[in-house]
């Protein structure tokens, strides 16, 4: 299936003929080598996805992609040395609230019961 899919990616290049193409994927080893990387990657993520989402709810699958995101975006923000304005920092409180929030919702909703 992920051949197929790499098939259909050198198919969709648009400045090269078919032709082009097989000799671009034989001569060229970083196209080759970058083609079968993020394929490998895909197939790996996507792996990942649902073996998560079969062990946990699509909720806690939700949840923990935003914490990624919010972490992603705070990481980059560091690594780059981009300042985190007021905005940007209250857009990654209200993320990580809303993943704290989750975590201990069950325990508050059992103490008031």
């Amino acid at each position: 299936l992920e051949f197929r899919r790499v098939l259909l990616l050198l198919h969709a290049l648009p400045t090269y003929s078919p032709h082009s193409r097989v000799e671009l994927w034989n001569t060229n080893p970083v196209i080759s080598f970058k083609i079968i990387a993020s394929s490998l990657y895909f197939y790996g993520y996507n792996k990942l996805a649902t073996t998560t989402l079969k062990k946990n709810g699509a909720v806690t699958q939700r949840v923990a992609n935003t914490a990624k995101h919010v972490i992603v975006i705070v990481g980059v923000a560091i690594v780059l040395g981009e300042s985190l304005d007021p905005i940007k920092l209250l857009g990654c409180g209200i993320g990580i609230g809303g993943v704290l929030l989750y975590s201990v919702i069950d325990s508050l909703v059992a103490k008031k019961e």
